[in-house]
């Protein structure tokens, strides 16, 4: 038998060997998987539900219990039936552990004495029928770690991708729950809409709330850009929560006219790092410059006379001309200058 016949058949034995080790594998996930529908839990779901929330003593009653016999005539009811929760409890959701007690825990002690007489006597009368709320989880109560490991049991990373950060994230190491952005009760979506994501935010980031009321700022006020186009929320690996692995890498996602690549790049572009140059949310300068120019340049570069530079000539002095009015092209070219460095003029 020749060499290369060889192979071949040495490579149908592989082939054949994994096709035989698929398909063992396919077989046994399948019996595991009716294996464990089979299966009963050691723990019944609703004493499981009980042990998570810490209410032992009290029983669920659902989701239709607490909505007829507190919160029938008030606005949480309208609210909640519009929202995404809402829509979860309904019987075509398969989702039948998603309901109120899933947050608040059990109620039967918080409902207990009360009637459906009662509770249209006291929408007669203009009174909420009272509920003892202290029977319940009252989630205000709990620190913010508590608080998002409440919505966590059901937002896994697993289920909801953007979470598999939260934890180390620079919102949860603040003590920051999702409760002063998410509203649970109120729909559609439980989600701040992007008009109203800027105010969410300066709610807490006062210091840049300022920055972008100066004269040259990206347009978040003017609702033409939101802080989540290049901040992740719930946790990033990157610095400032950005949402790209560099400063660079977010801006150019709207800005990519000056992303390059170039045979001749300026610093900033090299560092991946934007920010040496200019404010990201607001400046007094143009361009979101951190100084004006040449004031800017100068930091890195040293100057020359403009009047005695043979390839400008008799200019206007150095504190009257911008360098750009020049080095138009700052941020990179494939022109090459005399140097051989580029002099980023074209």
């Amino acid at each position: 038998m020749k060499k290369s016949e060889g192979s071949v058949v040495l490579t149908g034995v592989k082939l054949c060997a994994w096709s035989v080790f698929l398909l063992l594998s396919v077989i046994t996930a399948l019996v595991g998987c009716q294996s464990i529908k089979a299966s009963k839990p050691i723990v019944p779901m609703a004493e499981y539900e009980k042990m998570l929330v810490g209410r032992l003593d009290a029983d669920y009653v659902g989701t239709k219990t607490c909505l007829s016999a507190c919160h029938y005539h008030d606005q949480i009811r309208l609210d909640f039936e519009a929202s995404t929760m809402g829509a979860q409890m309904s019987a075509d959701s398969h989702m039948p552990l998603v309901d109120c007690e899933s947050c608040h825990g059990p109620g039967s002690l918080a409902i207990e004495g009360l009637t459906p007489e009662k509770v249209e006597a006291d929408a007669a009368a203009g009174r909420q029928t009272p509920c003892n709320y202290e029977a319940l989880i009252v989630l205000k109560d709990l620190p913010a770690q508590a608080q998002s490991l409440l919505c966590l049991k059901c937002h896994t990373a697993n289920a909801t991708f953007n979470l598999h950060q939260w934890t180390g994230g620079a919102h949860a190491l603040a003590d920051v729950s999702c409760f002063p952005c998410h509203d649970i009760h109120a729909g559609p979506d439980l989600i701040t809409s992007p008009k109203d994501v800027k105010n969410m935010c300066f709610e807490c980031h006062r210091e840049q709330e300022a920055q972008f009321l100066l004269p040259s700022h990206h347009p978040v006020k003017e609702g033409k850009s939101f802080c989540n186009d290049c901040h992740q929320p719930h946790g990033t690996f990157h610095d400032k929560l950005m949402r790209e692995e560099t400063v660079r890498a977010t801006c150019v996602q709207c800005h990519g006219e000056v992303e390059g690549p170039y045979l001749y790049s300026h610093a900033d572009l090299m560092n991946d790092d934007c920010t040496i140059c200019h404010s990201h949310h607001g400046s007094v300068n143009n361009k979101l410059l951190k100084l004006a120019e040449p004031f800017l340049c100068l930091q890195c570069h040293v100057g020359h006379r403009t009047a005695s530079d043979p390839a400008t000539g008799e200019t206007k002095g150095v504190f009257y001309t911008r360098c750009t009015d020049c080095h138009s092209q700052v941020h990179g070219t494939d022109i090459p200058s005399a140097s051989g460095r580029g002099n980023f003029t074209q």
